[in-house]
């Protein structure tokens, strides 16, 4: 079954596109949709995409498509996942899928509704660093969780911000917590579980903006292990690392900025006991296709075989509730623990008030 896909955006979505190009016997890119028509007649001819429109409802309403991919700006996002789901299509969208919790569960709702899929965006999943990790999390193999530790340092300067909606709470909806370091929150998810309390600083120190550039996060995991979480976007040179310490095991991301949850990664067994297990299970590990590719691949495999997405709504809204708990505490000084319920200030907008 090949997926006839719809591209809405031309920043992001020349990502998608071209990851699409390399599984061709699973997707067709049919249409580009962008507002300046002209920037998606360029991509559209660069990468042989036959029709371009500039009308999203249009985009939905066309009856020769089976997924629309949302690669729009961030506050765009939650409406048009919406408006595609209420016309028949499935739906892949950038993150953040929502600005809200009230916004996440609204669409949770939606996608019931409409009996078709949506998948949020979180590709760093499927590199194979993180994929080796899990693995042996899933076979049990590091025993219990003692501390994990994620810092993304990277660099934005004034020409990133000259994008209109970008450093704006009414267009960006956060900071670069959202937008960038939402991967790595992700990943602390993903491979530590859900969280159960934040403490959390956020400072605008980098760049002339609305939001935060430079943030701080201690996490306690509902296991009761404890994750120091870190953010700027004021670092010269660019890092990103991810640090896990488990009974029987330690396990580092490479540390390159873009490329950490690729390997290589570094594991290092407590004992030989521990050492012969984690290598007699790795060695069942079958490497996958990584990043784009190897989420869009997983999402055909779960339509066809009528499962769920390699990564949920459900998934996405349990990354946004930290987020709300992170904001919140940053904005009070207190710590704020989950769930965060619908009386919550935060629940229906994370963003500061006045």
């Amino acid at each position: 079954m090949k997926l006839r896909v719809g591209v809405v955006g031309c920043g992001i979505g020349k990502e998608h596109i071209a990851a699409y190009r390399k599984l061709p016997e699973k997707f067709q890119v049919s249409v580009l949709c962008d507002v300046d028509a002209e920037r998606a007649r360029t991509l559209a001819a660069a990468e042989g995409i036959p029709t371009v429109v500039t009308d999203f409802s249009a985009l939905c309403a066309r009856d020769d498509l089976d997924v629309i991919d949302v690669c729009t700006p961030s506050h765009l996002h939650a409406p048009q996942v919406r408006e595609a789901l209420s016309r028949g299509k499935h739906v892949i969208c950038e993150k953040p899928v929502a600005g809200s919790l009230r916004d996440a569960d609204a669409l949770i709702d939606a996608e019931a509704r409409a009996a078709r899929r949506v998948m949020p965006i979180f590709q760093n999943r499927f590199g194979s660093g993180v994929q080796k990790l899990r693995f042996l999390i899933d076979r049990g193999v590091p025993g219990r969780a003692y501390l994990a530790t994620a810092e993304t340092a990277w660099r934005r300067k004034a020409d990133y911000y000259a994008v209109p909606w970008r450093g704006k709470w009414a267009t960006e909806l956060g900071g670069p917590l959202v937008t960038l370091g939402i991967h790595m929150l992700d990943l602390v998810h993903y491979i530590a579980g859900p969280v159960r309390s934040v403490f959390a600083h956020a400072a605008t120190r980098v760049n002339p903006i609305e939001t935060e550039d430079c943030l701080t996060a201690s996490l306690c995991m509902a296991d009761g292990s404890l994750c120091a979480f870190a953010l700027t976007t004021g670092s010269a040179e660019e890092r990103s690392r991810l640090h896990f310490c488990f009974e029987g095991l330690s396990a580092e991301s490479n540390g390159a900025a873009y490329s950490y949850p690729s390997e290589p990664w570094s594991f290092c067994p407590d004992s030989e006991v521990f050492g012969r297990r984690m290598n007699e299970a790795l060695g069942d590990f079958a490497v996958q296709p990584e990043g784009f590719p190897g989420q869009f691949s997983a999402f055909h495999s779960a339509l066809e075989t009528g499962s769920l997405p390699p990564v949920t709504l459900q998934d996405a809204r349990s990354v946004l509730e930290t987020i709300t708990a992170i904001y919140a505490s940053a904005g009070t000084g207190q710590a704020v623990t989950l769930p965060i319920g619908r009386n919550h200030p935060g629940y229906a907008d994370w963003r500061p008030r006045g």
